[in-house]
This record gives structure tokens, C-alpha cells and sequence, in this order.
């Protein structure tokens, strides 16, 4: 087995056990008490992260479930509110650039695949792709252009030029299940699991000090610990993994919550659906809780810059106030909740090739979204990717002088702020629906509740048997990418120069291994279904 592959199975195996007193017990789908802990769990209320008897730790947070669950009614209802102004319902974006993975992208013919876009003229004017371009041209200095989109040295992600795509009024675009499935849509999962896997950070973990191990003044230190014994899962690792799991995740959920019977054509809460691919494997959740305080903690770290921005699209402020309003709630809940040490990560000698091999990865998954074959998929997954990458600039790069609006007001994109409110909502709304197929549960007789877990049991074992290979066309990283990324690194650092050309020998190295040996990748994380 490959070295990526082999890390990667030892930190699905080993991963931190929670408290044993948590809802989340278990990460195995093959036991019946975990899916009940999840369904029968009551959510919490009126706690705060000072919570001296919580359900349970997140980990690698400050926080606990049940701060989460007891500020979630109210932030979910005030999000539901904020992206429907104007401001946050309109999102730009090119759906149609070529897929530069593979030339098949796959297509869904299903009539619920397809989205409506907005005319330009409905657009206020200050919000167009010709007025924003004209703001954005004399700030970007540092973009590295790719036909359609362009990435700056801060980003995470790969963003739109605003020369072509158009205009979605995303209020009248649910994410929900469309009929999507199959081959394709497990081809992208596959991709996307499959920029996990981290080299650099392989070698320096096993021949330098742990970053994680730091002194911290704080509980924080004791979650970055691996005390699950597995020395060679560094804490940026599993920091990476939960951020693409838990996007799994809420995906998964948001499809069972609205879920297509394609024979009626109606869409309809799945209790069945959301046990087989969340419920039952009961890390998964966790993986939304994570992604959800994440989220929080970069949207109360760049608060005062979000309240300074323009959100008026009428001219006459009115609209402009009642947005900074509802936002105003949402930033005092992140305050509350969003308990995240974004310090401790990238610390150590090989720190800066670290972060650039993770900005990588993730830039990597943004453009495999151009690869997903339906169009109301392919845009809120673009959506969601560029919201999360959003949240890990404002954590991982950009520090308080940045953050100052009076110096830097065009710090980010429209897009960006659009995106990352709109993500958190996702993210709100699939707790939200787990509350709901609590309640379903609640209201099954005994014979029922047994038939959904036996059945659980019967999709677990299916998706639990090895299934053959099947390699992306290309490697995502060209050479010509991988050069000038060492380029850079060399001029930063000697040690790390010599560190990354360790990475690109060992990534040859494992590149010709893989020819011989199966992935084993593209079920996800431990058989997650796609």
C-alpha cells in the first residue's frame, strides 16, 4: 500500500476517540447503539463554551457540542434571513469552464439538475462583474491567472475573474438531491478525498518535531495532542480532513433532507437516507459540529471588517441597514461559539511548505467542482468551496493589520463574503435537519426503528467491499506548477527548499508505486457513500 494510503487507513483506524459520555460514541457502522445515541440525542440549550458538563468535546476546537446545538436556532434563523437580502442572494459565477481533470465531465439529464440564471439587469449596478472588476483591478498584484480564474498567494481556492458566467438568484436554488449519482458523482468524491494525501508533510512529521506539540496557555493543548498514537497524523492533517469529511457531511444531509422520488417528482425528508450516510456513521456529524465552529471563528475574527463593508444595493441605505443588522446577530453568535486556536496550526520549521501544500490541495478540490456534471451541484459546490477557503484565509493568512477595514476595505471579494455566509448557512441548516430526522425517528414504532438500522446495516456492508481502482486522468499538480512552487519556497527558506525537493522525490516514488497497487480511496472516509 502507498505511503499517502497507508497514513490515511491509520488515521481512520486511530482517530481520537470522543468522550465516552458524548451522543458521538462511535465510529463503527456496524453497531446498532451508535445510530440510536445519534437519533435519540436531545440537543442542548443555553449553554456556552464554559460549559462545565459538556456532551461532549469537538476536537481540535475549544468548544463543545452542545454550545453548537444551543445557539443554532437562533443562528440558523438569522442566516436564513441574511442570505435573502439582497446582497448575499445574488452570486456570479462561471458554471461552464472546461473540467481540467478529465475530458468526460459526465451529465445529469435529470430536469432538477438544471438552474435559471438571474438577467444582468436585475443586478444592482454596483454589483456587476464590469463595476467590480474596475475595484478589484488595482489591488490584485499577486494573482496567478488560469483561463477564466485566478488564484492570489493568500487564497485557498481558485476564484472567478468576472469575465464571463452569470448571475443566480440563490433563494430560488435549494440544494437538495437532484438524481445525480453513480459513477460521476463518486469519480469527484474520489478526486477530492484523493488531495488528502499530503507528502511533505509525510517526511518532515517523521524527521522533524511535531508542530502540534506546542505550549499552549490554554485547554486547546491538550486537543492538539495525538494521543491516539498516531505520531505520523500531524495536526494540520486532521485539520484537513475534517474541513472535506465535514463538507461530505452536510452535503449528504442537505440530500436526504430533500430528497427526489423520482417517481412522483416531490421532495421529501429520507430518514433512511440520512442514518445510511451520517447517522450511522456517527464521526461524520462530528465533522459538520467542526466545520460549523471553524466557519464561526473566522467569521468573529474578521467581524469589525464584515460590518464595515457596503452592503446597500438601492442607494438609499435602508436595505444596507437591515443587513448590517441580521449580520450583526450572526457575528455576536460567532463571538460566542466560534472557539478556535487558529494559532497553533503551521508552527515549526517546515510551517510555510506545509501551508503551501495545503493551500494547494485545497485549490485542487475548487477546481475539480468545474468536473461535477450537474449544473445546481456544480454551483453550490463551487459556492461552499469558496466559502470554506474563504474562512481558512481569514484564519491561516491574514493577520490583524490586514484585518483592519479602514486599511485594507477591499481585503476580500464580493464573492467571498458571499460565499462564506451562505456556506455557514449550509452548514446551520444540516444541523437544523438533524434535529428534524430526530423528530422523525422519535415518531417510528419499535419495528420500524428496527427495519431502518437493519437495513443501514445492509448499505454499510455493501459499500464496505473493495471496489477496483479507478485513477484520474492526470496528476492535478503539473510539473510546471510543482517548479514554480519550489521556486518560491527556495527563495523563503534553504531548509524547506531542500524539503520540497524530498516531496517531489517522494511523490515520483509513489506515483510509480500506485500503478501497482489499488486506491482504496474512493469510498471516502471509512466507506462514506458517494
Amino acid at each position: 500500500m502507498g505511503f499517502c494510503r497507508t497514513t490515511l487507513f491509520l488515521h481512520l483506524l486511530l482517530f481520537p476517540a470522543i468522550r465516552a459520555n458524548s451522543f458521538l460514541t462511535s465510529s463503527g457502522f456496524s453497531q446498532r447503539n451508535p445510530i440510536q445515541n445519534v437519533l435519540d440525542h436531545e440537543p442542548a440549550k443555553n449553554v456556552d463554551c464554559s460549559n462545565s458538563n459538556p456532551t461532549g468535546p469537538i476536537d481540535t476546537t475549544l468548544c463543545d457540542f452542545e454550545t453548537v446545538e444551543s445557539v443554532n436556532d437562533e443562528l440558523f434563523s438569522n442566516l436564513h434571513e441574511l442570505v435573502a437580502t439582497p446582497f448575499f442572494k445574488f452570486f456570479q459565477v462561471d458554471l461552464y469552464r472546461e473540467c481540467p481533470f478529465w475530458s468526460d465531465e459526465g451529465f445529469c439529464d435529470n430536469p432538477s439538475c438544471g438552474i435559471t440564471s438571474v438577467d444582468e439587469s436585475e443586478i444592482p449596478e454596483r454589483w456587476r462583474a464590469k463595476s467590480l472588476s474596475k475595484l478589484e483591478g488595482s489591488k490584485i498584484d499577486d494573482r496567478h491567472e488560469l483561463p477564466g480564474c485566478y488564484y492570489r498567494d493568500s487564497d485557498f481556492c481558485f476564484l472567478d475573474d468576472n469575465t464571463g458566467g452569470d448571475y443566480y438568484d440563490l433563494t430560488l436554488i435549494p440544494e437538495r438531491y437532484t438524481g445525480y449519482a453513480g459513477p460521476d458523482t463518486r469519480r469527484i468524491w474520489r478526486s477530492i478525498y484523493e488531495e488528502n494525501c499530503f507528502g511533505l508533510s509525510e517526511v518532515s512529521l517523521h524527521s522533524g518535531p511535531n508542530p502540534a506539540l506546542v505550549s499552549l496557555p490554554d485547554r486547546m493543548t491538550d486537543a492538539f495532542r495525538n494521543e491516539d498514537g498516531d505520531g505520523g497524523q500531524c495536526l494540520e492533517k486532521r485539520v484537513y480532513y475534517k474541513v472535506i469529511s465535514g463538507l461530505h457531511a452536510s452535503i449528504s444531509t442537505h440530500i436526504c433532507q430533500e430528497y427526489l422520488n423520482q417517481t412522483t417528482g416531490e421532495w421529501y425528508p429520507n430518514l433512511q437516507c440520512f442514518i445510511n450516510r451520517v447517522a450511522s456513521h456517527p464521526e461524520r456529524l462530528q465533522y459538520i459540529y467542526f466545520n460549523t465552529v471553524l466557519l464561526l471563528r473566522a467569521i468573529a475574527r474578521i467581524g469589525p471588517y464584515l460590518q464595515a463593508f457596503d452592503y446597500c444595493s438601492t442607494g438609499g441605505h435602508e436595505d444596507d441597514a437591515e443587513t448590517l443588522a441580521k449580520l450583526g446577530n450572526v457575528i455576536s453568535i460567532a463571538q460566542r461559539a466560534g472557539r478556535f486556536d487558529e494559532t497553533v496550526l503551521f508552527r515549526g520549521e517546515n510551517a510555510n511548505v506545509l501551508k503551501e501544500e495545503f493551500k494547494d490541495h485545497f485549490r485542487n478540490v475548487t477546481r475539480i467542482m468545474d468536473c461535477v456534471g450537474c449544473d445546481k451541484c456544480r454551483l453550490w459546490g463551487k459556492i461552499q468551496t469558496t466559502g470554506v477557503a474563504t474562512a481558512l484565509k481569514i484564519l491561516f493568512e491574514l493577520d490583524e493589520k490586514a484585518l483592519d477595514p479602514a486599511a485594507n476595505h477591499n481585503l476580500l471579494q464580493r464573492s467571498e463574503v458571499v460565499a462564506l455566509m451562505n456556506t455557514l448557512h449550509r452548514f446551520s441548516e444540516s444541523l437544523a435537519a438533524v434535529d428534524n430526522f430526530r423528530r422523525m425517528w422519535k415518531a417510528t414504532s419499535a419495528e420500524e426503528g428496527e427495519q431502518l438500522i437493519v437495513e443501514a446495516e445492509r448499505v454499510a456492508k455493501e459499500t464496505s467491499r473493495p471496489r477496483p481502482s479507478a485513477r484520474v486522468g492526470k496528476d492535478f499538480d503539473s510539473p510546471e506548477m510543482l517548479l514554480t512552487r519550489w521556486l518560491r519556497v527556495c527563495k523563503q527558506s534553504t531548509v524547506d527548499c531542500v524539503g520540497m525537493f524530498v516531496q517531489i522525490w517522494f511523490r515520483a516514488v509513489n506515483a510509480v508505486a500506485s500503478v501497482f497497487t489499488p486506491s482504496g480511496k474512493e469510498r471516502g472516509p471509512s466507506g462514506f457513500e458517494l
